[in-house]
């Protein structure tokens, strides 16, 4: 008999979370949604509601919580409808959830992730602000808690089922020379960088190979978030900078690799669609159904890679420096880039002008050491601070 797992969808609404749902809809008989939480798209939240029955339905936004109850109660649904932080936090530590995909995008994700691994969830992690602003910390409640950590990024999890089954978190004693994080270069990878001064938002979110929300797919177009994701991979794997080379793969067929010293490189392939890593995860150690197109080898017929350029990607470049520094300072690059993408997709601000006040906010804040979860969240309040006065004499 197959056990089913109660889960708690932290960003039910994003693309993480749709993906997610569309998973669970094929395994009706081993999945049961507990709770659904999201910003403030309560249309969407409301559709997934009618269609999942949750038990708590969480938005940020006071007024569009409001507005999704009275439709709760009119379509006659049993869903407690909640709102706020601490909502999100209640949601991702009831004791009946088995499983929580913390999947809501940015800072505002950091609590509810920390009140489910202090709750000794099986965390499925999405949210990579947690690892990028808190991963030391972080990764010392999923300890202290005998919570359990998978990562749905698809390099991440790359990484994860390239690994050892073995694998306690050293990367030398598994045998592990290296792991290479492969990036798509996103839309301007051969653009000329003169151009880039006239790069509008919706070039920028026209991603080649993934369907992906409006400020993921900004990073990947500055390379940003392949920085934030190489500062993950630092505290999921425990592994040190020099251990984490990114490498450009266009056609994002291969999601990461692994290789060891021996000089075998282990990767994970598949057709570029987030159902898979969260299949994975959810289905973990098993692995399941999720309709998604299998990988045609013929079809492809080719793979690329290259060397990743600086001057043309300065966010990568920031976020190693960031990593090397160590302290606040990832935190404070992850709360100037939110501002800055965040003004970029308003018009405010021009696309090459990103990794300037990023760079800027960095140096003018300087960095911490950090001992708590206040320590981080009063740097990305500082660094929030400093990039919006840097867009006031912008203007």
């Amino acid at each position: 008999m197959i056990a089913v797992r109660h889960l708690t969808i932290l960003g039910s609404t994003g693309s993480i979370g749709v993906s997610t749902l569309d998973v669970v809809a094929h395994h009706p008989d081993r999945f049961s949604v507990v709770a659904l939480a999201a910003n403030k798209n309560a249309k969407k939240m409301l559709e997934q509601c009618r269609h999942f029955h949750p038990r708590y339905a969480v938005l940020l936004d006071e007024a569009s919580a409001d507005w999704l109850a009275a439709e709760i109660r009119a379509a006659g649904l049993d869903t407690e409808v909640l709102w706020g932080v601490e909502s999100l936090e209640k949601v991702g530590s009831l004791p009946e959830v088995d499983v929580v995909m913390a999947a809501i995008v940015g800072a505002a994700g950091i609590r509810p992730t920390f009140a489910a691994a202090r709750a000794g969830k099986l965390v499925l992690l999405a949210n990579k602000e947690t690892m990028v602003m808190a991963g030391r910390i972080f990764m010392d409640v999923v300890k202290e808690n005998g919570a359990t950590l998978l990562p749905i990024d698809s390099e991440h999890n790359a990484i994860f089922q390239s690994l050892p089954h073995h694998f306690k978190g050293d990367l030398r004693e598994a045998g592990v020379r290296r792991i290479l994080l492969t990036a798509s270069g996103g839309p301007f990878r051969q653009t000329s960088l003169a151009q880039l001064e006239q790069v509008t938002p919706g070039q920028a979110c026209a991603h080649p190979n993934w369907v992906m929300g409006q400020k993921i797919s900004v990073d990947s177009a500055t390379m940003m978030n392949k920085g934030l994701e190489v500062i993950e991979a630092r505290w999921l794997f425990e592994a040190q900078p020099e251990q984490i080379q990114v490498v450009i793969h266009p056609q994002s067929i291969i999601h990461s690799m692994v290789e060891y010293v021996d000089g075998s490189v282990l990767a994970q392939l598949g057709n570029p669609d987030m159902r898979t890593p969260i299949a994975h995860a959810l289905g973990f150690p098993e692995r399941i159904e999720t309709g998604v197109t299998p990988l045609d080898m013929f079809k492809v017929a080719r793979l690329d890679f290259e060397a990743p350029d600086f001057k043309r990607f300065p966010c990568l470049k920031l976020a190693y420096e960031a990593l090397a520094l160590g302290g606040s300072a990832p935190a404070i690059l992850n709360a100037a880039n939110e501002v800055a993408v965040e003004s970029f997709l308003k018009s405010r601000m021009a696309f090459t002008a990103i990794p300037a006040m990023i760079e800027d906010v960095m140096q003018t804040v300087g960095h911490k050491d950090i001992a708590t979860l206040n320590d981080v969240l009063a740097a990305d309040r500082v660094a929030r601070e400093a990039a919006h006065e840097w867009l006031a004499c912008l203007a």
